[in-house]
């Protein structure tokens, strides 16, 4: 009875989160700090204003929640063309988009899959990680994939003063170019969360907040044959699929790594074309 329960409290939660009624950090990534314990990147910010300053930042804080939470249908609303969730339905594609990279466990083996299937992605980056393993960068770069800005050290950006968010974006960007020569000019929120404010200062910046549609909830731990469940349960022509590539302590996505090529085979056999996120948009990846 008690399952019962629970699986219908989680249905009707991912259909609010899907109509846009709530924020997503409340029904999946909040759990995500009770399952697994995450490694902890630090941050100095000594940039002016900070008064010199040096600020520890623990990835995936216990306490972190957002200051004010607003759907995504309204941010799309107000920020047309500046935020999305998916593409256009007509032609008939999907991107696959792996969060929290690069690590030197779980990278890889999505990599070799999708060299093997001749599939390109697109992969946001966490600066930090980025830092700490640039050989995995250049790899993601010089196979064809699109990467995205994931953060310095995946903080809640809504719980974030404007100059430490464009920090966490300044910071990231910088690794980005001593490695690969240029920065993303996609952004996607830790957790999908970020303000109206924060997205103003995107919009003026010529930048392009991209969250998702289709959550794998591959985060969780869960079986290959989960994560290909989350994702056909809310795929359509024009999704963008959230996945990881990187894991923190104790997390295991090996889950992920045994649904792709499955889920590659179900995507060409339904009819879809497996693009990135700047050929799904429309718009180039790269800025200055």
């Amino acid at each position: 009875m008690r399952q019962r329960i629970r699986s219908s409290i989680c249905c009707l939660l991912s259909s609010l989160f899907l109509l846009g009624a709530i924020s997503p950090l409340s029904i999946a990534h909040a759990g995500r700090r009770e399952d697994i314990t995450f490694e902890r990147f630090t941050v100095e910010e000594t940039a002016a204003g900070e008064n010199g300053r040096c600020v520890s930042c623990d990835i995936y804080e216990a306490a972190a929640q957002p200051r004010r939470q607003i759907s995504w249908t309204e941010l799309r609303r107000r920020f047309r063309g500046t935020f999305t969730t998916r593409g256009p339905a007509v032609p008939r594609r999907v991107a696959l988009t792996f969060d929290d990279v690069p690590d030197t466990e779980f990278t890889p083996k999505v990599l070799d899959i999708l060299a093997r299937y001749h599939v390109k992605a697109t992969f946001f980056i966490v600066g930090q990680r980025a830092k700490e393993h640039p050989e995995m960068v250049r790899r993601i770069v010089r196979e064809g994939h699109a990467i995205g800005n994931h953060s310095y050290n995946h903080m809640v950006f809504s719980n974030l003063s404007q100059h430490k968010f464009s920090l966490q974006i300044a910071k990231t960007e910088s690794i980005l170019k001593s490695i690969v020569g240029f920065a993303p000019r996609y952004i996607r929120p830790p957790y999908g969360e970020i303000t109206p404010g924060q997205l103003e200062w995107a919009r003026k910046h010529g930048y392009y907040i991209v969250n998702w549609n289709v959550d794998s909830e591959d985060w969780r731990s869960i079986s290959s044959g989960r994560v290909l469940q989350n994702i056909k349960r809310t795929l359509t022509p024009g999704s963008i699929v959230l996945q990881h590539a990187g894991g923190g302590v104790g997390e295991d996505l090996s889950g992920t790594v045994k649904a792709l090529p499955e889920l590659i085979g179900y995507l060409r056999q339904k009819g879809y074309e497996i693009v990135t996120l700047p050929e799904l948009l429309g718009r180039s990846v790269e800025v200055r």
